[in-house]
């Protein structure tokens, strides 16, 4: 039996008896986690081991959003607070072949803690290029508002999280730094011009393309469709996301019940994967809205299904790696003191 184009949340630290038989029904190619899902490393264990039970596969992703800083799912007394990424593009301003190194590592330690959980993907690097009086939902989620710096973080946090047995997502393409507002709450429209987002905020996809996954953002750019935004919009998810950015890694969409989008969900489901979307992604564990989701999207097949096969051949055995060297370069570059144990055992 086939997977299907959908990535789901569910709502609390076990699957209900409806979401075990939802997840048999319509077998989601994904999971993914939230705050609301993660009391401690057995009670995680076993959540991931009933998803994929209720799927019937173990080939499926677990994702989870452990950025550092404001975006981390995961944390104490049985996980480390890790710092964002902007502290390591503060520090490639001292120290650029330093910073690259401790970006590595923080993405290291990050993986071998999800590894340990069964979690396979984290969605991280932010790729979005800030702009002066932009919205704080990226702020320090990003590496730096120079495109250079962003590239050269960006391929450390990538190579970190692949060496770690980890797949990264790069987001939220084609770029979401510009944005005035939260696409949380509302929907965001960009007005730069097209000369502007090549040069600046489509670079570091475009030059990190070759990522196994990758995340869309919920963006209107008028210079290319001044009525959908990215995620909806065929012409941004093929003419610029596929042939101008030349992304060749499986796109899935942001987050379908955020405010930007509009809609009965089944519609937003369906819409996404008709613009250019390999799969869908609903996060709330909303039941009614999973359902309308899981009825609306269809087998992974085709290139999609490729994509799919492509990104989970990135998967490899973790690549040993000195903890203790790992902790204190994050620690001195970024300045934020990284506790030394983690992986079940409580942190002080």
């Amino acid at each position: 039996m086939k997977l299907n184009a959908f990535i789901s949340g569910c709502a609390g630290l076990a699957l209900t008896d409806s979401e075990r038989a939802l997840f048999a029904r319509t077998r989601p190619c994904g999971l993914i986690l939230f705050a609301r899902n993660c009391k401690d490393p057995d009670q995680l264990r076993a959540l991931v081991a009933s998803f994929k039970a209720s799927v019937g596969s173990d080939e499926v992703l677990v994702l989870i959003d452990q950025e550092g800083g404001r975006v981390q799912r995961l944390r104490k007394p049985y996980w480390r607070e890790m710092p964002p990424a902007g502290r390591y593009g503060l520090g490639y301003a001292r120290d650029p072949e330093q910073a690259k190194l401790a970006a590595f590592a923080g993405a290291r330690l990050i993986a071998a803690e999800l590894y340990d959980l069964g979690i396979n993907v984290n969605c991280t690097p932010v790729l979005d290029v800030p702009e002066e009086g932009a919205h704080e939902i990226i702020g320090d989620r990003a590496f730096s508002t120079d495109p250079n710096v962003v590239i050269a973080l960006g391929r450390a946090v990538i190579d970190g999280t692949l060496a770690g047995g980890v797949l990264p997502v790069i987001k939220h393409v084609p770029g979401h730094g510009r944005a005035h507002a939260d696409s949380h709450l509302d929907l965001p429209r960009i007005v730069a011009s097209r000369e502007v987002l090549e040069d600046v905020d489509f670079r570091p996809f475009q030059a990190l393309n070759d990522a196994p996954l990758a995340m869309t953002a919920h963006v209107v750019l008028e210079a290319f469709d001044d009525l959908r935004p990215a995620t909806i919009s065929p012409v941004i998810m093929g003419e610029v996301i596929r042939n101008l950015i030349g992304l060749k890694g499986l796109v899935m969409s942001d987050d379908l019940g955020m405010k930007a989008l509009r809609g009965p969900f089944a519609d937003r489901a369906s819409t996404v994967i008709d613009a250019g979307c390999d799969v869908a992604l609903h996060c709330s564990g909303d039941f009614a809205e999973m359902e309308q989701v899981a009825s609306a999207v269809p087998p992974l097949e085709g290139e999609a299904l490729a994509r799919f096969e492509r990104a989970r051949g990135f998967f490899r055995s973790p690549e040993p790696f000195d903890v203790e060297a790992a902790l204190s370069l994050v620690t001195e570059m970024t300045e934020i003191p990284v506790a030394s144990a983690s992986n079940g055992v409580e942190l002080a």
